[in-house]
């Protein structure tokens, strides 16, 4: 086995590998949005609003935490 063949082999593989990788996670992202866990569509506005007064697509908790502390 030549190494042309070689590189040949390991081409393909890892371009079924990639491919396989891809389709996983579109199924994932399809069921995430189906459970509600998110809403993929919010942040595909992102691009069209992106102005620097526009409100934030979901809340920081970490923010939230810090503020709750703060106020005590």
């Amino acid at each position: 086995m030549e190494l042309r063949e070689l590189q040949g082999y390991a081409t393909f593989f890892m371009t079924i590998f990639l491919v396989v990788m891809l389709y996983g996670y579109i199924v994932h992202l399809y069921r995430s949005e189906k459970k509600g866990e998110r809403d993929y569509e919010k942040y595909g506005k992102i691009a069209l609003d992106d102005e620097i007064d526009s409100k934030p697509i979901e809340k920081n908790p970490k923010i939230s935490e810090e503020k709750k502390g703060a106020n005590k």
